[in-house]
């Protein structure tokens, strides 16, 4: 499934209505780590058909980043009926990702 780009739009209706668990990757273009997390979240995006994906930036989204919190970046957070299971600050390995869900 591809990585979709969430906004305070359509968050509702693809995170919190969404029947399949949905990773979140809270992230800026101008960050390092950001940019190093980026192929793994695609990675995980294209692996796991029975999850969806999802990447916020921050710069664009700044009501989504303070209603979760974000202080730094990247962050990734699972959904799993609307409610957060899961999330972890900084950059990780694939099968720390893999891990959360």
């Amino acid at each position: 499934m591809p990585t979709m780009t969430i906004t305070k739009d359509n968050f509702s209706q693809e995170v919190l209505q969404s029947k399949e668990p949905v990773l979140l990757d809270f992230l800026a273009p101008w960050c390092g780590p950001c940019r190093m997390l980026g192929p793994i979240i695609e990675q995980v995006s294209e692996e796991r058909p029975d999850v969806k994906v999802g990447k916020v930036n921050v710069d664009e989204q700044p009501q989504l980043a303070a209603q979760f919190g974000i202080a730094s970046i990247p962050t990734t957070i699972v959904f799993k009926d609307g409610n957060i299971i899961n999330h972890s600050v900084g950059a990780m390995p694939k099968n720390s990702i893999l891990a959360m869900l």
